[in-house]
């Protein structure tokens, strides 16, 4: 694996990790349970919920896998569009926001959980957290790495 990959997926996995984890528990959740959600993607939100500590950390191995994809596909463009590395800083914010879109129009209308209602309490935060957490962490760490 490249090192900007790896280092980029590294810092973005950590950085969002720990956003979502303040979250979290600002919004009165348990972090447990947050990373019973990630995996309820592949097993479904009853048996994630059932599987305890487990579920939790196939979230966690998940949350890290979804970090590493993202920066695969970030540093993947940034060799056919060579202003994502020339303006980083503005990419990686618009990366967030895309990455963010792709996770909740995409990704988890097809996964084990399905098509859920628009929520405004998670959504805008982790918006957020995906334009200033998420998308630069992978955009200035494949610049800093480029080769």
């Amino acid at each position: 694996m490249k090192r900007a990959i790896l280092y980029a997926g590294l810092l973005c996995g950590v950085l969002d990790g720990l956003s979502a984890i303040a979250l979290t528990l600002a919004l009165g959740g348990k972090i447990e349970r947050m990373f019973q959600g990630i995996a309820a993607g592949v097993m479904g939100t009853q048996l994630a919920a059932r599987a305890g500590l487990a579920s939790a950390l196939l979230g966690l191995a998940l949350h890290f896998f979804i970090a590493f994809g993202a920066a695969a596909v970030y540093y993947a463009a940034s060799r056919i569009w060579p202003l994502l590395i020339r303006q980083a800083l503005a990419c990686g914010v618009l990366y967030g926001v895309l990455v963010h879109l792709f996770m909740n129009y995409l990704v988890i209308p097809m996964s084990a959980i399905g098509s859920r209602p628009f929520n405004t309490r998670t959504f805008y935060p982790i918006l957020a957290i995906h334009m200033i957490v998420v998308g630069p962490s992978i955009s200035l760490m494949i610049r800093k790495y480029k080769e």
